[in-house]
């Protein structure tokens, strides 16, 4: 098996369901070794668990069971990924939760907030620091000693009606991920986010409404919505040798979402 990450070890929080996923088999069938982490191993949409997706297709990889909002379930992700091969030479940070969390200002809790803060922001920050961590020991490849991909959103830039704490989360992405990529740069570490726009993951039993898919055809150029695979081919190439001069972008992935 050969592919634009032959040999790579990719680390991924999220990996069991829908984008983390999508992008996890990606990786796997490009030739890494992946490190799928997440709080449950079967996927929400259903199906057999990533891993064993991987394996059957005869791809490398593992499952670690991982909150993205505790440094030491990331001490541990890192540390088992880099035991592959000794480095670890991607790191995707896509771990969220919002759902019933994601409400306007005066409808959000603390907890609410609490809730989407704690992965949605605070373990992009435990996963970047980990992943730095460890790149800083590495030799460079192609000019960097790793890459890191968060998974930022079109709502980290614009208010979306209705979903304060979400929204914040992922604007602080955004910029956490420039500050990283400026930080680190001169080091050899390559920091980019990813910005979907809406992509169609959602299980069978939690169909989005026919009213937030009208919303979304009405506000996406496009002439459809997007696919998971949309993402992964867009993260296959951040992780890739080929991207070797861009670092600190958001790239969007909506269809044209944010140019409308």
């Amino acid at each position: 098996m050969s592919g634009r990450v032959q040999g790579k070890t990719v680390a991924i929080t999220g990996a069991s369901s829908g984008l983390g996923r999508a992008m996890a088999l990606r990786f796997a069938a490009e030739g890494a070794h992946v490190v799928c982490a997440d709080v449950r191993s079967d996927p929400r949409e259903g199906g057999e668990p990533t891993v064993d997706v991987i394996a059957a297709s005869g791809g490398s990889g593992e499952y670690v069971e991982a909150d993205a909002s505790r440094w030491d379930d990331i001490d541990r992700l890192v540390t088992t990924a880099a035991a592959h091969s000794g480095r670890l030479d991607v790191m995707v940070n896509n771990a969220i939760v919002a759902g019933p969390h994601s409400k306007g200002l005066l409808e959000t809790e603390e907890d609410d907030w609490d809730a989407i803060m704690a992965v949605g922001l605070r373990g992009v920050f435990l996963c970047c620091k980990r992943a730095v961590q460890q790149m800083l020991t590495q030799e460079p490849v192609a000019e960097a000693r790793g890459r890191i991909i968060n998974l930022s959103s079109q709502h980290g830039m614009i208010g979306a009606p209705g979903h304060v704490a979400y929204c914040t989360a992922k604007g602080g992405v955004v910029n956490l991920t420039r500050q990283v990529a400026v930080d680190f740069a001169r080091r050899g570490i390559i920091v980019n986010a990813i910005a979907p726009g809406k992509i169609l993951t959602r299980p069978a039993d939690e169909p989005d409404t026919p009213e937030v898919l009208a919303y979304s055809h009405s506000r996406t150029p496009f002439s459809r919505l997007g696919r998971p695979d949309d993402v992964a081919a867009a993260a296959l190439y951040l992780a890739s040798d080929e991207c070797s001069y861009v670092s600190g972008t958001n790239l969007l992935v909506d269809g044209g979402w944010m140019a409308y």
